[in-house]
């Protein structure tokens, strides 16, 4: 039987949130780092004892040019259709990064519509358990969490972004640029319609041939109807959704959760823990800020990318770890400025190298680590692919957008690590403090 939904983040940490989504619905549900082969499916169904509903892959679109897309993509489309999966998601930021040359959402849709067959391609904008807001297509997130709800063209972060900018509120507008267009809306007071109303709407976008059709979704409310009207479209037709783990909520909310699906908290930390801090986002400052019970240790770019340096920084963090001291290793605060901002990769790739190689010298002296936490969306799938894992499975959330997952590898050293992973963005302030445990 195929699974219900197959599921691309074009970033990793948001993938792992649709992983939260569906597995505390009570699906089994896997995300695997690469089109898995056939072993690592049945070791997947043998781990969460039963063939999967929920089918993952974690990608890094976001980051890639066009061609480069097209080139990631189309095995993701191959993978998919042979699973013949109904709903193809392609997970998007819920604050839709992307641009025309940087993580193009349009090239995405048009590479991996060639793996469906419904001309219907739904796009959900807003996530609002994240504060995240589509009315009338146009886009608003909160500034935080908690904070101020503004435009997405006016947000303190996003209007100012690196790479994506967002200059633009109106998603249509914004998604025509790249080469959708034009793009049909669904706005939210179809929602309060009856079936055949909302049906009739679904009909004459489908008829007008648009690209795609983007819905609002401005409550917790609306999810139930988006996930009525994609699921239908779904059973004539095997179709391609876009948007952010909203689109797994919707159909969840149409379903109907399990409600037998229990999470169990996680259990006091029984050893040092490691986080480290590879964001320089405001959200996470705050929460380094915060934190009471971690040593914290300040590296900065030499730190990282200076080869000896790297070994006498690996070797205090293991020091301290052995010492029984939980440890939260950071960028350091003047690491934050625009100037930068340029060596974000190559800082978060030297991040990842120096992950590894402490997690292995400390199984070497008979430490390991049972629980690592990892904050920064490009630190975390660049640690995840330097530990060699090719699946995560979902433990549980610590907030909004913030999950902790096990891990699934060759390597017994990292087989069963517990991996909080979380962007820049996302969790409370006490987040890292949440994760030692009740």
């Amino acid at each position: 039987m195929a699974p219900l939904l197959g599921w691309y983040g074009d970033d990793f940490t948001g993938a792992t949130d649709t992983l939260a989504v569906l597995t505390q619905a009570g699906l089994r549900a896997l995300l695997f780092l690469d089109v898995p082969d056939a072993n690592q499916q049945a070791a997947a169904a043998r781990a969460l004892g039963g063939e999967l509903q929920a089918v993952g892959i974690a990608g890094a679109a976001r980051t890639l040019s066009p061609p480069e897309m097209a080139a990631a993509l189309a095995p993701v489309g191959d993978f998919f259709r042979g699973l013949q999966v109904p709903v193809l998601h392609y997970k998007v930021c819920s604050t839709f990064d992307s641009a025309p040359h940087v993580g193009s959402i349009g090239t995405a849709i048009r590479v991996l519509r060639r793996s469906v067959d419904n001309p219907f391609v739904p796009i959900v904008g807003g996530q609002p358990s994240l504060g995240r807001y589509c009315a009338f297509s146009n886009l608003f997130a909160a500034a935080g969490r908690g904070g101020a709800v503004e435009r997405i063209d006016r947000h303190p972060t996003m209007r100012q972004h690196p790479v994506t900018p967002m200059a633009e509120a109106d998603l249509r507008r914004h998604l025509s640029l790249q080469g959708l267009e034009p793009v049909a809306a669904l706005h939210y007071p179809l929602y309060a319609e009856d079936e055949t109303t909302q049906d009739a709407a679904v009909s004459a976008a489908i008829d007008g041939h648009a690209p795609a059709v983007l819905l609002d979704a401005a409550a917790p409310e609306h999810l139930a109807a988006i996930g009525r009207i994609v699921w239908e479209q779904a059973q004539r037709e095997r179709l391609l959704a876009v948007g952010a783990s909203s689109v797994a909520q919707a159909l969840v909310a149409h379903w109907g959760p399990d409600a037998a699906a229990a999470e169990a908290p996680l259990a006091p930390a029984s050893a040092p823990l490691l986080v480290f801090a590879g964001s320089l986002s405001p959200v996470t400052a705050r929460q380094v800020t915060a934190t009471r019970s971690f040593e914290r240790v300040a590296l900065d770019a030499s730190d990282l990318l200076d080869p000896e340096r790297a070994v006498a920084a690996s070797a205090r963090l293991a020091a301290l770890l052995r010492a029984g001291r939980h440890v939260l290793a950071c960028t350091a605060p003047a690491q934050a400025g625009s100037a930068d901002s340029s060596r974000s990769g190559e800082l978060a790739a030297a991040s990842a190298r120096l992950l590894r190689g402490l997690l292995l010298d400390l199984a070497a002296r008979g430490m390991r680590l049972p629980r690592v936490g990892i904050a920064g969306g490009d630190t975390s799938s660049l640690a995840v692919d330097a530990l060699g894992l090719w699946g995560l499975s979902y433990r549980a959330a610590l907030g909004p957008g913030v999950t902790v997952s096990r891990a699934h590898a060759d390597d017994p050293v990292f087989d069963g690590l517990e991996l909080m992973l979380k962007g820049g963005q996302m969790g409370g302030e006490q987040v890292f403090e949440q994760l030692l445990g009740a």
